[in-house]
């Protein structure tokens, strides 16, 4: 197949852990995809954070797509926001923490998958929230209520 399109009302997501504050939208990987690499939209709820991490072999890709938050890399702190993008470098211990009061969406790409995916499915399966779908979709949260 040429390409690939995503519906989110039909995709599936998970947390790895189940203490985990953020989850994963699976959207394209080797699993669907037949791809080296993983892409996702990774959530985060309020006061949420990824758990320090590093990638030996890969470059992971955060493209902020609603929220704030901020990034921490090897000592460095950084606010992100809607719009901002961050790449990281096999290597870097990282961590994206939510600091807004809503939810912190984020497209995240892993190059290579490094285990990535399997690791994310191989979590508890998680609904897509109702509140999830409008943001992706770009509608408007005060009109859905």
């Amino acid at each position: 197949m040429a390409f690939s399109v995503v519906n989110l009302a039909h995709s599936r997501a998970f947390r790895i852990s189940p203490t985990d504050t953020n989850y994963f939208v699976m959207l394209f990987d080797h699993e669907t995809d037949r791809i080296d690499n993983i892409f996702v939209i990774e959530i985060f709820r309020p006061g949420g954070a990824t758990p320090p991490n590093e990638h030996a072999a890969a470059h992971e890709f955060f493209h902020v797509l609603h929220g704030e938050g901020i990034a921490r890399c090897d000592g460095k702190t950084l606010p992100i926001r809607k719009g901002d993008s961050l790449l990281l470098h096999p290597g870097s211990e990282h961590v994206i923490e939510n600091t807004g009061a809503g939810k912190l969406y984020c497209l995240t790409v892993m190059t290579p998958n490094e285990g990535f995916a399997e690791l994310i499915r191989s979590g508890e399966p998680v609904e897509i929230e109702a509140d999830d779908i409008a943001v992706l979709q770009g509608r408007d949260l005060a009109v859905q209520r």
